[in-house]
């Protein structure tokens, strides 16, 4: 397959993934990042002149087209959980989506989230939905897909549950009846790069991606105790005492919980009824107890060495 795929956000933890999808259906990947040297790991990854990298924030409009010149197709990973979130989620996302189109691509893939609307509270939420309006305004035939909560090896969503646990003797459980369902990068990854490399069969199509399984907050943290073999007592917070930690230090650098993300928190993250989502791809729902025990040895007292309580 001759085929150029721009991977804006190929250096991220879903980016890894679907620049290794691409390589394996023989694509040809330009990754941009406003730091590329962050994304050089994934040089080994596949055959020599198979990738490229460039520099540019996708706030940046020439930047944008310069970086998408030559490309049959494109991908949209760019997203942030705090900051600007107009300009990357939504003029960031027009950006790319006209340079997609000016530059004669057959594909573009943008990457939105589930649960998102244009009336939503959140910032996070409404501009993630707003996102998708300039993208589709700008190139019709994009293929949107909306994932849950994603995991693997290096996200940072189960492994910060897991160095909290082999830590704290007690932890928090915010919202903990919210309900997600998770689902594996390396899934989500495979279908981006179908998508990108088939324009014909997920033009214009919007899919909603989520794991096998929906759990709660409170599921998802008994998992990760469970798995590192750290028996920690799970103490509910009171929504009055969450949303006043988030209102009085979400904007401090490292906050565990922003006002923005405590909002995205009062709705549940699942995929809506009848949905098309991996299954239009032939793709399996990797449950999440099938591969994180996999990495989260590491959190175990002795590793891999440890031993698994068979209660």
């Amino acid at each position: 397959m001759d085929r150029v795929v721009t991977l804006f956000g190929g250096g991220g933890f879903l980016g890894r993934y679907v620049a290794q999808s691409l390589f394996g259906l023989g694509a040809r990947v330009r990754v941009v990042e406003r730091d590329p040297r962050k994304a050089y790991f994934l040089k080994p990854l596949g055959p020599v002149g198979q990738i490229q990298f460039a520099s540019c924030d996708i706030r940046d409009a020439a930047r944008v087209r310069a970086a998408v010149e030559g490309s049959d197709a494109v991908v949209n990973l760019v997203g942030t959980l705090k900051g600007d979130f107009e300009g990357i989620h939504v003029d960031g996302a027009r950006n790319v989506a006209e340079a997609a189109q000016a530059a004669g691509a057959d594909a573009l893939v943008h990457i939105s989230a589930l649960g998102v609307d244009v009336k939503s509270e959140s910032a996070y939420g409404r501009s993630k939905a707003e996102g998708e309006q300039a993208v589709r305004a700008a190139f019709p035939s994009a293929t949107i897909m909306r994932p849950s909560i994603l995991f693997g090896r290096e996200d940072n969503f189960v492994n910060r549950f897991a160095a909290l646990a082999r830590l704290a003797p007690a932890l928090p459980v915010i919202r903990g009846k919210a309900r997600f369902q998770p689902v594996y990068a390396a899934e989500v990854a495979r279908a981006i790069a179908a998508a990108a490399c088939d324009p014909t069969t997920h033009a214009g199509k919007d899919y909603e991606l989520g794991g096998p399984q929906v759990l709660t907050m409170r599921e998802i943290m008994e998992f990760v105790c469970k798995s590192t073999g750290h028996n920690r007592s799970l103490i509910d917070v009171p929504d009055a005492a969450a949303s006043g930690l988030a209102r009085l230090t979400g904007w401090l650098p490292g906050a565990p919980l922003t006002w923005d993300q405590w909002l995205m928190l009062q709705k549940d993250n699942v995929v809506s009824e009848g949905a098309p989502g991996l299954e239009a791809f032939g793709l399996p729902k990797t449950p999440i107890a099938a591969v994180a025990e996999g990495w989260l040895l590491a959190y175990r007292r002795h590793g891999r060495f440890a031993a698994k309580s068979p209660y």
